[in-house]
């Protein structure tokens, strides 16, 4: 009953992909497509929205309306996805566009006139219907290199409009713009001994040996186990053109040709996008960069694209009894890769012991946790970890040890401190901070009531009282004191700060507020003349820049320049 029920669920997820217009949206880019990253990709903290373009490494190349429609939202932001345009399709869907250089024409002076309304770089727009309608094909934007983006591209997403689950955009035909013959690559099988059990004589996860077969399949070293073990994976997939290593479409495991867990990234909800860190080995992605997908879950978590059996996947080793587990990992096209793993049952005792926790707490992650010590409290309300686990928990001194970031976090939670350490004048420069192996303090958001502080968080790891009386840097590489720079397109200039970090930036000319375009990677603000603030002749430049804790450093400049 159970396989028909899963059987059902898969055919009903095929015949909704059917559902979703081909030929409706065009490419958002002139070149021909390709991939630096996939639907479905493992990301930090997040499962990747959408599709990122290659754009020939360079910015500046035109970006187009997918389909007819109106821009529904703009954001503008330093950080995340950067400049970003949101149309909204007559048919329910919407099409994102991100890390712009820049929009075009009308769209472009409506974004304008925003910043100098709200005196702001960062601005989040909502335009009615009406305001800027698009057609197909329309130039809307240049693309870029703005927010986080690590390199030149644009990142593309279709979302339904009125839930905003993020969809594969292979379903509305973008798979005819791309070849893909190749299978998807597995370099790594481990198979993880639970709840103290041994597979192979470690109670500590183990790499397994695989074998290429005559058929192309994979055969996988015989599992020795006397108990409950799940296994994992780590594999990537690349197309006939792009020679990316991106993200597989689908993994499913079969145990003596039964389905046990699964799962096909189609669509997803923004507030699953932090379940990545469920679903892999998050303690060795911490220690050694490698992603390590997981096919079984100890404790359920709720992605929805997961389809599970009933024992969530884990695998329970009984005597006289043989089992074969059997892996399949595919891309869109249907290219497979199949990897077969023999089980058996052994009672040997274990030659490689599981590795010991330094831990004097136990965190059950369905219940709230309060752990408190000396002067400071850590508070984990229910649902902020995935599973149950032993914590170190410890203060020494100025500083709190929560555990260590190798234990992911789902939900924020509370760190408390007090201390009668600082005067009143003080205390508004006093944050609480994480604390990195080599020492540097990382900024955290701090409320002050009295001799008491606290932050909400999302890592764990050493945490302490930081403070910070320095105020930001403000630095000219190009020197423009009592020059006429008449040649000059832009004013830039270089701000930083070492200890809370920049808050906010704020640009005058003869006394009017001017924009100032901020980039965090290069750590350089930009004003552009074209934006027709400057003055004939003589102009004086005044730049405030304010971080975290109040601190502020001015830089002013006379200059003189010629419009004509």
């Amino acid at each position: 009953m159970r396989f028909f029920l899963f059987f059902l669920l898969i055919s009903r997820v095929v015949i909704a992909q059917t559902s979703y217009p081909k030929d409706y949206f065009q490419a958002p880019l002139d070149i021909p497509m390709q991939l630096s990253g996939n639907f479905g990709e493992l990301r930090p903290n997040h499962f990747h929205a959408g599709f990122d373009f290659k754009t020939l490494q360079k910015e500046g190349l035109g970006v187009h309306a997918a389909a007819d429609g109106y821009i529904a939202r703009i954001k503008i932001s330093p950080f995340g996805n950067g400049k970003a345009i949101y149309i909204n399709h007559p048919n329910g869907i919407t099409t994102v566009y991100c890390h712009l250089q820049k929009a075009a024409g009308d769209i472009e002076e409506y974004i304008k006139k925003a910043h100098y309304k709200e005196q702001a770089f960062e601005i989040e727009l909502f335009p009615k219907a009406d305001e800027l309608v698009v057609k197909k094909g329309q130039l809307i934007a240049l693309s870029g290199n703005t927010g986080s983006s690590e390199g030149p591209h644009l990142h593309f997403e279709f979302r339904d409009t009125k839930t905003e689950k993020v969809i594969n955009p292979m379903f509305f035909g973008f798979d005819k713009n791309f070849k893909d013959t190749k299978k998807p690559v597995v370099s790594a099988v481990y198979v993880y001994p639970l709840d103290g059990v041994t597979a192979n004589k470690s109670k500590q996860p183990l790499l397994l040996n695989l074998r290429l077969q005559a058929d192309g399949t994979y055969l996988a070293n015989k599992v020795l186990a006397n108990g409950a073990i799940g296994f994992g994976i780590s594999a990537y997939d690349t197309d006939n053109v792009s020679f990316n290593r991106n993200g597989v479409f689908k993994v499913q495991s079969y145990l003596n040709g039964k389905p046990t867990f699964g799962y096909q990234f189609d669509t997803y909800a923004f507030d699953e996008m932090r379940y990545v860190n469920a679903l892999i080995d998050y303690a060795r992605y911490k220690r050694s960069s490698q992603r390590v997908q997981k096919l079984f879950m100890k404790t359920p978590f709720n992605l929805s694209i997961i389809k599970t059996d009933s024992d969530n996947g884990i695998i329970k080793v009984q005597p006289n009894l043989n089992l074969s587990y059997r892996v399949e990992v595919s891309d869109y096209f249907g290219n497979t890769t199949t990897i077969t793993i023999p089980i058996a049952f052994d009672d040997s005792s274990p030659v490689v012991e599981k590795e010991k926790v330094v831990s004097n707490y136990f965190v059950q992650a369905k219940k709230d946790n309060i752990f408190s010590k000396d002067n400071m409290t850590a508070t984990f309300p229910a649902g902020t970890f995935y599973d149950d686990f032993a914590m170190n928990f410890a203060v020494n001194g100025i500083v709190l040890t929560l555990h260590e970031d190798t234990v992911p976090v789902h939900s924020s939670f509370e760190i408390a401190i007090e201390s009668d350490k600082y005067s009143e004048e003080q205390k508004s420069k006093v944050f609480i901070a994480n604390l990195s192996a080599n020492g540097r303090l990382g900024y955290n958001t701090t409320n002050v009531k009295g001799n008491l502080y606290t932050t909400r968080v999302r890592s764990l790891g050493k945490y302490t009282l930081g403070m910070d009386t320095t105020p930001p840097s403000i630095s000219i590489a190009k020197p423009i004191e009592g020059r006429w720079i008449s040649a000059d397109k832009t004013i830039q200039l270089s701000i930083s700060d070492s200890g809370s970090g920049i808050k906010s930036y704020n640009g005058y000319l003869n006394g009017n507020w001017i924009l100032f375009e901020y980039d965090y990677k290069t750590r350089k603000i930009t004003h552009n003349f074209s934006d027709g603030i400057v003055a004939e002749g003589a102009n004086d430049l005044k730049v405030i820049v304010t971080d975290q804790v109040g601190n502020s450093s001015t830089f002013e400049a006379h200059f003189f320049r010629s419009q004509k």
